[in-house]
Order: structure tokens, then sequence, then C-alpha cells
């Protein structure tokens, strides 16, 4: 094999001057990260989806993983105690609200972000850069990095790439991002470009920063951006692998671009991004979204779907979406889904639940989100099985065969070989 050092098997050149340390992947050596661990465990023979295992500070998790996500340390109507319950292994908390409210150095004074909001598992962090672009109190964007207003009370703040990461240090999650540029679609490719170029200069500034003040506790993930244009996805990929970094997320997408684009631009970096390292597609998605992109190689996702759309009364079945509102469920004795095995599920009917959402109680919020929840990560444990017993493919063909909603009928296709 390519890059063979002292009779190992090194899956590419190890870069020069690099402190790095090998990896067993099914009998092959990777070059990896000083920081974590992350092990393939088993590759699906007919599709880019694999099993694997990362380990971080807080502990294990297993991939593919979907991430709850927790903006303001906590996962919106779920007591820690039923996240434990479903066995979720990480969840997503959002710097930018954490850094307003109730502040990054506060946390940092009660013990860090698990401490403080007593969750003893992983989390990971997202730099802030999404929702202060996003935001229309955004005032500036330059090289030194992006001026914006607090949407909670007006006051101003600048946030660099070096205070992103000091932020993020300060929470202690065990995964943290890079400060990026997040544009709308569509772009031009001049604009994409352009922002791709700051990106990358941040990316450099984080990982400066990073090498310099962390403690050796918590792992940073650079950010592919490039928009839906593939030469500058390329340049992305090829610049953050040689700034370093313990694994990669691919952002810039599931912002309005045709669902079709959104894959191809995942199996490009799927194809680009190096074997031994874990890839993070974030925001995404639906759970037709999870399957095809898993069979496109990724690792990790996180979303907001499941937690919103319950809040909302619409929730996950192995049928498809419904809306437990809809006046067709006022005497449905029927769990939500019959094939699912959760606490709502085994107690609750479609009836009762459709009460609990038009009469506005708050435990509404709660049994729907535990059992969005659920649905979604039994289908991530679910897809693991599969790959591990080298079936995932049928298994995707027979849950999209199946599989619709309201908003769209979705039907099984392979896009595997994309």
């Amino acid at each position: 094999m390519p890059g063979s050092t002292d009779g190992l098997s090194v899956c590419g050149p190890l870069p020069a001057g690099r402190n790095k340390r090998l990896l067993t992947v099914e009998g092959h050596f990777f070059a990896h990260s000083r920081l974590e661990m992350f092990q393939v465990l088993k590759q699906d023979g007919q599709s880019k989806a694999r099993l694997g295992r990362l380990t971080l500070s807080h502990g294990v998790v297993d991939t593919p993983a979907f991430m709850p996500v927790g903006t303001a340390a906590t996962v919106k109507a779920m007591p820690h105690d039923y996240l434990e319950s479903l066995d979720s292994q990480i969840i997503l908390a959002n710097t930018y609200h954490l850094y307003l409210r109730p502040g990054d150095e506060r946390i940092a004074r009660l013990g860090g972000l698990h401490k403080f909001m007593s969750w003893t598992r992983c989390i990971v962090t997202d730099s802030g850069g999404y929702q202060i672009f996003s935001q229309r109190d955004l005032i500036s964007v330059s090289q030194e990095g992006a001026r914006f207003k607090s949407h909670l009370d007006g006051s101003r703040h600048f946030f660099t790439p070096e205070k992103s990461m000091m932020v993020q240090q300060r929470l202690g999650a065990d995964i943290m991002t890079v400060l990026d540029e997040c544009i709308p679609y569509p772009s031009t490719h001049f604009e994409a470009a352009k922002s791709l170029e700051l990106t990358l200069h941040w990316a450099e500034r984080c990982k400066r920063s990073y090498s310099t003040q962390m403690s050796g506790r918590q792992a940073l993930f650079g950010i592919v951006q490039g928009s839906v244009y593939p030469d500058l996805r390329q340049h992305a990929v090829e610049r953050l692998q040689e700034i370093d970094f313990a694994g990669y997320a691919i952002g810039g997408l599931s912002v309005g671009e045709p669902k079709e684009l959104m894959y191809e631009v995942t199996a490009q970096c799927g194809e680009l991004l190096p074997e031994g390292f874990p890839r993070y597609l974030m925001g995404v998605g639906t759970p037709p979204d999870l399957l095809e992109c898993v069979a496109l190689g990724v690792d990790m996702f996180d979303c907001v779907l499941p937690t919103r759309n319950a809040r909302n009364g619409y929730l996950f079945t192995s049928r498809g979406r419904l809306s437990i509102k809809n006046a067709c469920y006022a005497e449905d004795v029927r769990p939500i889904d019959e094939r699912c095995l959760c606490q709502v599920c085994r107690r609750f009917s479609r009836s009762y639940l459709r009460h609990l959402y038009m009469a506005g109680e708050i435990v509404s919020s709660v049994y729907n989100t535990l059992h969005n929840l659920h649905f979604y990560l039994d289908l991530m444990a679910k897809i693991r099985e599969s790959i591990a017993s080298q079936n995932f493919l049928e298994f995707k063909r027979n849950f999209l065969g199946e599989y619709c909603s309201e908003d769209e009928t979705v039907r099984s296709r392979d896009i595997s070989s994309i």
C-alpha cells in the first residue's frame, strides 16, 4: 500500500512534521490526529457506509450517529434521564447562544458545560458562525472576524476565530468546530470562492489558537465549505487536510439547495475526505437524508427536525411523518407507530396525544419529542446493525420503500455510486 512505513500499511503518506499516531482500522493503519481515536470497524461492501467508534473525553460514540440538538444546554422538552434512556451518546450545544446567555465565563466558573448541565456524556459545540451569519443584526464581516448585535438585548459583539476557540474551550465540549462563514443558496461562484478563502483563513487561525491554548481533552473539527461548486469543495478539503484536524464537518448544505445537489456535494466530500477521520454532515436531516448520506460515507449528523417537528405536532413513523393535530386522529386508538417500542407508543394512543397537543398541554412536547428522538436514534442503531451484518443497502431499500410523508414521497433509490 502507498505510504508503507516500518512494515505498517498507512493510508496515504504521513504529512511532514506532523505528530501523528497510527490507528488500526480493519487491519490497516491510518495516520490519525493526536487528540482522539476514530476506528472504522466495518466497511459496507456495496456502498460507502461504515460502522465506526469515536472515543472522546466523556465516552465512546458509535457511528453512524445522530446528535440531538441542545441549543441552550438542553434538548428542548427532553429531561436528561429520558435522553439517557434513549442511549443518546452525544448531543450538540450552541456556542453563540451559550456565549450570550448565560455566558461562557460563567459556565467555566461553574465547572464547564458538562458539570453545568449535569450531562456526563459527549458534547459537540458549533462555532457560532451559522447563527451569526443567519441573523439579521450582523453588522460586518472582515478578515479579523464578525461584528454582530445580540438578538437578546442589542449589545454589540465581535467574534474572531481566536474568540470562538476561547469560548468553546471554556465550555469544555468534547468536539469543537472552527469558525466559518455560512453563505446562502444560491450564491455565485465568485461569492462562494471569496467566502471560502475567508473560512480557510479563519480555520488556520482557529488551529493555531487551538494548538497553543487547548488542554488536549478537546478535539477540533475543520468545516468544508464551498457551496455547490465541486472545485471549491475540493480546494477546501485539500487545504483543511494541510491544516490538520481531528475530524471534518461538511457545512453549507441544507440551506435551500435541491436535494440531489446536497447528495452530490456530500458524495464528493465523502470521496475526498481522508478515510481514517470522522465525517460530520451539519444540519441534516430527514430520515431518508440520514440513510442516503450514510451510504455516501457520513459518520455523524445533527438536526433540529425531530425536536422542532415534535413541538409542532409532527411525528415520525416507519411509514412517514404524520400530523397529530389532524382531526382524523381524534378517535384513533392506535399508537403513533405500531412498530415502535418507545415509552410513548407502548402507553398512549394517537387520540390522547392529539388531545394533549390541541389542549396546549406542556407534556405534549415532552411525549412527542421522546417519540421522535427514539425514532431517530433507533433508526441509527438499525443502520449500524445493518452495516455490521453487511445488509445495509437492503435495509435502506426496505425503509425507503415504505417511508412517505405529507410533504414528500420517498421511494428507494440507490445513489451510492454518485
